[in-house]
């Protein structure tokens, strides 16, 4: 990190802001909600401790301070809702992983702050356009290795392509790809279905088992977690959450959502 501890905060922000753009081709919407709250965040650290913000500052920002920055977000002439507060935290979360896995620079106190409680409604089904949106955002994003970004992209592909919910969808197994033109799914009261397989589907999950690193033995889950056990459904539920902030969409877009999207898709088509 000695190379990097006097760079510019504000300098760093363009970085990370440029990263996003060029190598992890983020959404226009999404490098300027990044933008904002990261300008936000180090504008707060400046005021808040009367000097220039640099990257070996910022690694060593507080939770106290990460807290405190959150609090003023709600006041002011503009508070901001506790979805929105969300959505600011998790861009400043993935600049401090920016700064720590590109210029060596961790923060510890981003894993100690927790956003605002945010109460789920009802699944209301996404728009196409929203479904394509975070199917796209989640094979590209910043932080994962490219494997487990078309992990992502697969699994949100089976859950909207074929209606599934996150359990049938984490329960396929490894010897039933490749998928032909239909899947065998045993759902809710041990009822079996035969559920349409669309080629983009079968395209999306091929793309991820032609990555992944481990062996896939035929009776063992198709989708596996970073250290190659089965892939659960809070990391699916996780992922949602964080692609929802990252594209600006409500807390009503969930993993369900997207099932029901299927239905409502498919009989607009």
């Amino acid at each position: 990190m000695a190379g990097s501890v006097a760079l510019p905060g504000d300098d760093a922000l363009a970085a990370f802001l440029s990263f996003m753009a060029g190598e992890r081709r983020a959404s226009p919407r999404t490098i300027e909600a990044y933008g904002h709250a990261g300008r936000s965040y180090l504008g707060f650290l400046q005021r808040h401790r009367g000097e220039p913000i640099t990257v070996g500052g910022l690694t060593r920002v507080t939770a106290g301070e990460m807290r405190a920055w959150l609090a003023s977000r709600r006041e002011g002439d503009h508070p901001l809702s506790s979805r929105s507060l969300s959505q600011a935290l998790s861009a400043v979360r993935s600049f401090h992983r920016f700064l720590d896995l590109r210029l060596d620079a961790p923060c510890p106190a981003i894993t100690l702050v927790k956003g605002p409680k945010v109460r789920p409604g009802p699944p209301r089904p996404v728009s196409e356009d929203q479904a394509r949106g975070l199917i796209l955002e989640a094979a590209n994003d910043p932080m994962h290795d490219d494997w487990e970004s078309l992990r992502d992209a697969a699994v949100l592909t089976l859950l909207w392509g074929c209606g599934l919910r996150i359990s049938e969808a984490l329960a396929i197994t490894a010897g039933e790809a490749p998928f032909g033109d239909s899947l065998r799914i045993v759902g809710k009261g041990n009822k079996t279905r035969l559920a349409p397989v669309l080629p983009a589907v079968a395209a999306a999950v091929e793309a991820y088992r032609a990555a992944q690193p481990f062996v896939l033995e035929p009776d063992k889950p198709l989708f596996r977690s970073t250290r190659g056990g089965p892939l659960g459904p809070r990391k699916v539920q996780a992922l949602m959450q964080n692609l929802r902030g990252r594209l600006g969409l409500s807390e009503k877009a969930t993993p369900h959502a997207l099932r029901h999207s299927f239905a409502t898709h498919l009989l607009g088509a």
